[in-house]
């Protein structure tokens, strides 16, 4: 079988933390490691475990850091480049099961990128919105192991590649990290905040990966660059001693309910031997988009806590560089990637509804 896709580890060290892999279909958190040797809490058990049998259909694997929107009535994933040709690639659905390849956001990294890293041939972690009449789509350019990193922009009219208007501008380098930085400019994410009557008030970028942990800065909505480029970010989680054996990564806010909720990556991603990956997913939440966000035991996640919601079961290891999608109409969706241990480890898309049970989230098989 083909191997796996390897996109993003901001640090490698030997030492890193290991988890043992929990078993059992009637699992939905499993009790993880963190920093590996004191444990988090774990959400609430569900039925069946996303990760017992896998159910979508088509062009689903290859798939790393997933991102997902809709428009009408079809659904839009954009993914991690690798092995599947163009930069940022598009996948469609009108059900969340049956998915195929309908196009890219670049046919090759934009010319400011290039200028940076001149030999990428690969862009990072979307991530997918919509705000001031047009889809916007955040990514990353970096290179393996080291936090000289950027996050651009790009906008188009549409998701629709069938729309006459559909079309991708490049509008930029929107912020970067050097060598010199302490923290590293992947994994963006967006939050379009409302308030009570869905007027847009705030867009909320969140970013980060190791070093200092996640970070986050406010966007112009008009613009889609940062609205005061001079205002230092605000630090929202970071794992316990900024060890590179607590790594954090991959975050994703979303506001429900009145309450605003980060998830993220736990653990070691992309490692050589696959089955050393202890990625995880974890969330804590707040009544604030910049938190504190605490977990179920009241532990922040600037102090290592952390909730875990999924870990590593059955023949899927590793889940994570996840995106949660609030979808008053299609119903509410965490999409993320996981490793098939029956194929080498090779990157397969999980999308499964998320129900909030006593406010906190929980993942389901069902899309």
């Amino acid at each position: 079988m083909p191997s796996r896709l390897s996109p993003h580890t901001s640090a490698r060290n030997s030492g890193w933390a290991s988890c043992s892999a929990l078993a059992g279909a009637a699992l939905l958190a499993l009790t993880g490691c963190v920093g590996g040797t004191s444990s988090a809490p774990t959400a609430a058990t569900a039925n069946t475990n996303p990760l017992a049998y896998y159910q979508l259909q088509g062009n689903t694997d290859y798939i790393h850091d997933p991102t997902i929107i809709r428009q009408g009535t079809n659904y839009y994933v954009l993914s991690t480049d690798g092995g599947q040709g163009g930069n940022l690639p598009i996948y469609c659905s009108p059900d969340k099961i049956n998915w195929t390849r309908c196009g890219q956001v670049f046919s090759s990294p934009p010319p400011e990128v290039l200028a940076v890293f001149p030999t990428l041939t690969s862009l990072w972690a979307p991530d997918v919105s919509y705000f001031n009449g047009l889809y916007h789509v955040y990514y990353a350019a970096s290179g393996f192991g080291g936090n000289k990193s950027l996050l651009g922009l790009a906008t188009s009219p549409t998701m629709n590649p069938t729309d006459p208007n559909y079309h991708w501008t490049d509008q930029g380098i929107v912020l970067s990290s050097t060598t010199a930085s302490n923290f590293n400019a992947i994994d963006p994410n967006i939050l379009v905040d409302t308030d009570s009557s869905g007027n847009l008030t705030h867009v909320w970028l969140t970013y980060g990966s190791f070093w200092n942990g996640i970070d986050q800065q406010e966007i112009n909505p008009v613009t889609g660059m940062l609205l005061n480029p001079a205002t230092p970010a605000v630090n929202i989680a970071s794992r316990v001693s900024n060890s590179t054996n607590n790594p954090i990564e991959g975050a994703s806010l979303v506001k429900h309910d009145g309450y605003y909720y980060l998830f993220a990556s736990f653990g070691a991603c992309c490692n050589s031997v696959f089955t050393t990956d202890t990625y995880q997913i974890a969330v804590g939440r707040g009544t604030s988009p910049q938190g504190p966000f605490l977990d179920m035991s009241g532990t922040s996640m600037l102090n290592g806590g952390g909730t875990i919601l999924l870990s590593t079961s059955g023949e899927f290891t590793a889940p994570g560089g996840e995106m949660v999608y609030i979808d008053p109409v299609g119903g509410d969706t965490i999409t993320y990637h996981a490793l098939s241990d029956n194929q080498n480890g090779l990157d397969y898309l999980f999308v499964n509804a998320l129900t909030w049970p006593n406010d906190w989230p929980v993942i389901t098989t069902a899309p």
